[in-house]
């Protein structure tokens, strides 16, 4: 079996309206000789209107670690590669849908932007080559195959989510206040991370489960996009090494880490968002360090465990924080099912799950009082805003290791350690930041692993 990875042609929708606003003048700029019909982009999509309310009104319910471990180690069966792809079926449609909502309920001149009405009609795209599948359960290897190619271009069309988002909203920022942007990207990128992760753990069981890969021998720890002998040591040494050719690059000076605590820990987790998790914390030390002049000094890494706690499968939930103020891609009413759902099962989520805590301590001086609350807003950076408006966002060398010098980078958009923290929170993880200003930072990063595995 082949996975062909490729990205569907869209075409480009014209703009045709919106209702009342008080922005006309401005989307009259933009968008002449508008019929203001719409309040929301129209699209050629072939999904209908009454499917996607039907959809986006669907209960969601939370996805942890657990469930994506619930098929087995691969290669999986082909009952069990069925039961995988039947299972992403079940969440990704309703997530989909209801991302479509949220984009709608976003001012016109918004929506317009060319930017967010790209990952409007990304969405709307993504949707509408699922429902061929959704509307019956995927029974045969053949049609697992198929529906594995469109997981591979929803993939492959919402790489890029996140820059062109950032990118968008820098843009509009004249129309919609901080409070506002900062709630609906916590949301929706919050939201994102499950339907990727959803989509990502079918496409790795998938490829690991072909004729080709089971003429090796499997790998014994990993399980799709979980590791579940991961070694966060081993991550921050990797991190360290990356951001570090960077600053010595950049200026010329190379701050070390001291490692201690636990350093031989292992738990169950998703490697690439702790690497992204800890490659933001140690870039913001490293910066730190060299500003003040303290690059003498180590930045201490210290990794420590937590022993575990016999818990109930309700208790172990609320660690995802279930609460209306934390609610991101899934639904109170979906909470219910899930734990309905869940009775009488074996599951990891019997037990809690065992928890590491890494700290991050830096001499770089703390962070100045004017500044401390904005570092959990989207779009809040101390880089100077207009170089990135105008394409120079790359003159920062510490903030290109966002990616890697890629031409979509959120380098200087302020999105690193909002980002960080969403990805932290997803499975019941925190980030917590103690500054004493004039002296240095310590940050606190502590992630949820997952009780067993079968």
């Amino acid at each position: 079996m082949s996975l062909c990875l490729r990205r569907y042609a869209r075409p480009q929708h014209q703009l045709r309206g919106f209702h009342t606003s008080t922005h006309n003048r401005n989307l009259d700029a933009i968008v002449p000789n508008a019929s203001r019909q719409w309040s929301y982009m129209p699209s050629s999509a072939t999904i209908s209107e009454d499917e996607i309310r039907r959809l986006a009104a669907l209960p969601r319910r939370p996805l942890t670690l657990a469930d994506l471990v619930r098929h087995g180690r691969p290669p999986l069966s082909e009952e069990a590669l069925l039961s995988s792809a039947n299972f992403t079926l079940s969440l990704l449609p309703a997530r989909l849908a209801h991302r479509i909502q949220r984009l709608r309920n976003l001012p016109f001149i918004v929506v317009a932007n060319p930017n967010i009405s790209k990952i409007y009609n990304n969405y709307l795209h993504s949707l509408s080559i699922l429902e061929p599948f959704y509307q019956k359960r995927i029974t045969t290897l053949e049609e697992e195959e198929k529906f594995t190619e469109v997981m591979a271009d929803l993939v492959q069309t919402h790489t890029n989510t996140i820059p062109i988002l950032a990118q968008g909203f820098l843009e509009c920022r004249k129309y919609v206040n901080v409070a506002e942007v900062t709630k609906f990207l916590d949301q929706h990128l919050r939201a994102r991370i499950g339907t990727r992760l959803i989509a990502e753990q079918h496409l790795a069981l998938h490829m690991a489960s072909t004729p080709e890969a089971r003429q090796h021998d499997p790998d014994p720890y990993n399980i799709g996009v979980i590791d579940t002998s991961l070694q966060p040591a081993k991550i921050v040494k990797s991190c360290e090494a990356f951001v570090g050719d960077i600053c010595e690059f950049k200026y010329g000076v190379r701050p070390r880490i001291n490692l201690n605590g636990t350093v031989d820990a292992t738990f169950a987790h998703v490697p690439v968002h702790l690497e992204y998790i800890l490659t933001e914390l140690i870039k913001n030390a490293f910066r730190a360090t060299i500003e003040s002049g303290n690059e003498a000094h180590s930045i201490e890494v210290t990794i420590a465990t937590a022993p575990d706690v016999p818990n109930s499968k309700l208790d172990a939930l609320k660690k995802i924080s279930v609460t209306d103020e934390s609610v991101h891609d899934y639904s109170q009413e979906g909470l219910a099912d899930y734990c309905t759902s869940y009775e009488g099962i074996e599951s990891p989520i019997n037990a809690a799950a065992p928890s590491i805590t890494i700290r991050i301590r830096d001499r770089g001086g703390g962070i100045p009082p004017e500044i401390l609350p904005n570092i959990w807003s989207y779009s809040f950076t101390t880089y100077d805003m207009e170089h990135a408006v105008n394409g120079n966002a790359m003159d920062d060398g510490l903030n290109a290791i966002t990616n890697g010098g890629n031409p979509s980078s959120i380098a200087g958009l302020g999105y690193g350690l909002p980002l960080g923290r969403a990805y932290a929170e997803y499975f019941g993880g925190s980030i917590a930041v103690q500054s004493m200003y004039g002296w240095g930072t310590d940050v606190y990063l502590s992630l949820q692993g997952i009780g067993k595995t079968v």
